[in-house]
């Protein structure tokens, strides 16, 4: 009877935020170990479920560089990578499409149908949802003093993003899957950083939340305590004296661009634990690190 009354009182304690955000959307990044762990793949898709049936409108971003890899290694090609990002030329390019738009976004989409939802795959060239252009990185050189361009290949990044689609979707009771590929100019493909297409997708839809799965619990201070809740201000400071770096800064840079965009509020959270979305979301606690306007 005791175990019964906690589950009913969990419930109770989720019942507020049930309210407030049904009807909202949600847009959530997927990736890391959730992607990999046979029981992590099983509870985000539940929790999707969840959500849906809830009035939830999850909107899924994911990514999928691990397995890349190994198709890749399989392939007798090697992976390249620049200031951590993938060097992406004609032959890894019809690599990338192949298993983000293919095999990772099918068995994502096939893993929350069999839970009960009904998910449709889609990837950045699906009705003009994302318009795209080569990115470009510069850098100063040690030895002359001079910014030089560094060509990563077919790597793009957001120009705009018309989401008539993904409303169409949401409106009509489907959850999209969203590979991070689009077209550019001349019609070429272009391989686009999950992060930063969550962040400019949230922003287009005027989402409720953005929320990235990560493999770690969210951000640190320089002692290594987990931050809670930081402000876009604190976000700056913690940039400029190196707190966040290497694979964090796209993750914070995408939930800026959120902010900037109307987005309520951004998560960054742990994906290595069971029903992270759940915890995050619906508990007064969370499990990560919030980041507000």
């Amino acid at each position: 009877m005791k175990k019964s009354i906690e589950k009913a009182n969990i419930l109770i304690e989720s019942l507020p935020y049930i309210r407030k955000f049904s009807g909202k959307t949600f847009v959530i990044k997927y990736g890391g170990a959730a992607m990999v762990d046979e029981e992590l793949k099983d509870a985000f898709a539940q929790d999707i479920v969840l959500l849906n049936l809830i009035g939830i409108k999850p909107v899924i971003v994911h990514g999928g560089g691990p397995k890349i890899n190994l198709i890749m290694g399989k392939m007798g090609k090697e992976p390249k990578f620049i200031h951590g990002q993938r060097v992406t030329d004609e032959e890894t390019i019809d690599i990338v499409e192949m298993v983000l738009g293919g095999l990772i976004n099918k068995q994502i989409v096939s893993l929350i149908n069999n839970h009960g939802g009904l998910a449709v795959g889609l990837s950045g060239k699906d009705g003009n949802l994302i318009k795209a252009r080569k990115k470009i990185i510069k850098k100063i050189s040690p030895e002359t003093g001079v910014s030089e361009i560094i060509d990563l290949g077919l790597v793009g990044e957001v120009e705009q993003v018309n989401p008539k689609i993904l409303t169409s979707i949401d409106e009509s009771g489907f959850i999209p899957v969203i590979a991070p590929i689009s077209a550019g100019k001349n019609n070429q493909t272009l391989n686009i950083n999950a992060d930063y297409v969550a962040g400019e997708i949230a922003a287009a839809l005027n989402a409720e939340k953005l929320i990235l799965l990560t493999d770690v619990e969210g951000i640190k201070d320089k002692k290594g305590n987990l931050l809670s809740s930081l402000s876009k201000l604190k976000i700056k400071t913690l940039i400029a004296n190196g707190t966040i770096s290497g694979g964090m800064l796209p993750k914070v840079q995408s939930c800026q661009s959120a902010l900037a965009g109307g987005v309520g509020k951004t998560h960054i959270i742990d994906g290595r634990v069971p029903h992270a979305l759940l915890l995050e979301i619906f508990t007064e606690e969370g499990i990560g690190t919030e980041i507000v306007k």
